[in-house]
């Protein structure tokens, strides 16, 4: 399990396949001087069930990993992600589609 940390105040645990995944597409986004709004459920942590955050190349993002390697990347994945972010809704982490 990695991290994302938002603005140092707001850190989610995800594994790092998904990690990764997301790291990508942010990145990709950012690189454009593009903003989004992010959208994940936790329901561990707090009660808090649903977390949103606006992504923006003015706030700090980072992206921890508990492993070393980096995990191989689904290209089918990468694109359901980057539609996902693209839409009126943002991003939001879907299922890993098959390669």
């Amino acid at each position: 399990m990695g991290t994302l940390t938002y603005d140092s105040k707001l850190t989610v645990a995800l594994d790092d396949r998904v990690l990764a995944h997301l790291q990508a597409v942010v990145w990709s986004k950012l690189r454009r001087g593009e903003q989004f709004s992010f959208t994940w459920t936790d329901p561990t942590r707090n009660g808090m069930g649903r977390t949103s955050v606006w992504l923006s190349p003015n706030i700090p993002v980072a992206f921890e990993y508990f492993g070393s390697r980096l995990p191989k990347l689904n290209p089918a994945w990468l694109d359901a992600l980057s539609k996902s972010a693209n839409s009126p809704g943002g991003l939001t982490i879907v299922p890993e589609p098959e390669e």
